[in-house]
């Protein structure tokens, strides 16, 4: 059979057999390679809010071979909102935007995946191809820093899906909120995998003298083979590691998250990736063990069976090792750094690098005095009378 990790399953049965010896029911449904090149998830099955399941199959006559690849798609939506808030006892802000929904860099492990399903779309490959931009951003976050109720607390951006993912080149939504939020002197924090976001250093860079503004790069291997399986549209680690370098000559407070750690994948990197971004001018770093919620936990399994079935077994193993033998534990507290001894040991591996390194052991704290909100509109002065 040779090294399993180059198998090619261009005979379909040979996936089911392969699957079955490692305890997978892994079937016909894994979207051909051309017609998925570039993308992260190996299948698009429906989400779990639909009436009907639906999958591509080989019904011996070919057809599968006749469908088109996937490309990209961008829906403009008109949102009610563009703040969206939390109550979760186990993050850091109770507010943040998204400036776009599903994520074209496409990583496999990608928490927000199964959110696609509220839109009656696939966590999978329509999760990376049929995107969503939030037409008109700036002007309802105008609308709702002027409400009369409104508290300033720092907005974070890049909690869901990634502010700076490549369409933002087009659509520059982004970079309208933060012009919006700039005009206004209002805290924000960025988190990102792309280098795209020091486009914007004329904006964060004199945020930054007021202390409104941080960014963390996101840097989950240093291995490009794996970066590349992985995360197949987000910019290469090098180029990460150089955004943190200019973020940080341009004066902008910036940090590393090394997240997801992914057993058997990328834990053996945790000290590297530290050590590198810290020289290349990171000074906070945070990290979160990989979470396997709903249709992601399926999602995740086929990718590794089709890059790494050697490490199948293996790297579940483990996983389920951090959530008390399940592929998840949504426990408060518990979901983003696992339990048991394997999670205990990436947190002390972690914590022991980072103080080693003069990480800061406290998180850079921004400005809420410097906010002004804008001048509410006669209309919205008239309708607060009723």
């Amino acid at each position: 059979m040779g090294n399993p990790r180059h198998q090619d399953f261009t005979d379909p049965s040979e996936r089911v057999v392969f699957g079955r010896q490692l305890g997978v029911n892994f079937s016909d449904r894994i979207v051909a390679d051309d017609r998925r090149r570039g993308r992260g998830a190996s299948t698009n099955l429906s989400g779990r809010f639909e009436k009907e399941r639906r999958e591509d199959f080989d019904d011996g006559w070919g057809a599968l071979d006749e469908l088109p690849p996937f490309k990209t798609e961008v829906i403009l939506e008109k949102a009610k909102t563009i703040i969206t808030r939390n109550d979760s006892p186990d993050i850091s802000f109770d507010r943040s935007i998204n400036p776009y929904r599903g994520c074209e860099h496409g990583c496999v492990y990608c928490y927000a995946r199964p959110t696609h399903a509220y839109l009656g779309l696939s966590p999978g490959l329509d999760f990376e191809s049929k995107l969503f931009a939030k037409d008109g951003a700036a002007a309802l976050l105008e609308r709702e820093l002027a409400a009369k109720n409104y508290r300033v607390l720092p907005i974070a951006m890049g909690a869901n899906t990634d502010p700076y993912q490549p369409i933002e080149r087009q659509y520059r939504i982004t970079r309208s909120i933060l012009e919006a939020l700039a005009k206004y002197d209002h805290p924000v924090g960025i988190v990102t995998k792309s280098n795209l976001v020091v486009r914007d250093l004329d904006i964060l860079a004199p945020m930054a003298k007021k202390g409104l503004v941080k960014v963390f790069l996101s840097v989950t291997t240093l291995d490009r083979d794996l970066a590349r399986r992985m995360e197949p549209r987000a910019p290469t680690p090098e180029r990460r590691l150089d955004a943190i370098r200019r973020l940080r000559e341009a004066g902008v407070p910036v940090g590393v998250m090394a997240a997801p750690i992914i057993p058997a994948l990328n834990d053996s990197e945790i000290e590297t990736i530290l050590t590198r971004a810290y020289a290349a001018g990171a000074r906070e770093a945070g990290y979160t063990l990989l979470r396997l919620p709903l249709e992601l936990r399926d999602i995740f399994r086929e990718w590794l069976l089709v890059n790494y079935p050697d490490k199948l077994k293996h790297a579940m193993s483990l996983i389920q090792s951090t959530r008390g033998g399940k592929d998840y534990d949504s426990t408060w507290g518990r979901r983003m750094a696992g339990s048991g001894p394997y999670a205990w040991m990436i947190g002390r591996r972690f914590e022991i690098a980072a103080r080693k390194l003069g990480y800061r052991e406290d998180g850079e704290t921004l400005r809420l005095d410097l906010f002004h909100p804008p001048q509410r509109s006669e209309e919205a002065k008239q309708l607060s009378l009723f």
